[in-house]
């Protein structure tokens, strides 16, 4: 099971959106294409914004940097 969970993390990336407005994720895919792409950019040899331990994968890292608001998920006009 993945901690935190998708719908921790879509709170986390809409949390900044303002009422009313669109949220700027709001589907799982969104969640897993970013951190995928994250996690591509960390096995390419980018230092992780957060933290490393001995063992941890490029993907639980990029979820950890997107749970703590180190990288940001933009919509398609930004």
């Amino acid at each position: 099971m993945l901690h935190p969970s998708y719908s921790d993390l879509m709170k986390v990336v809409n949390s900044e959106v303002e009422p009313g407005e669109a949220p700027v994720v709001n589907s799982r895919y969104s969640i897993v294409m970013a951190t995928s792409k994250r996690a591509r950019q960390i096995i390419a040899g980018e230092d992780p914004l957060v933290k490393e331990k001995k063992d941890t994968k490029p993907l639980s890292l990029a979820v950890e940097e997107l749970n703590q608001g180190r990288i940001k998920i933009l919509s398609e006009e930004e």
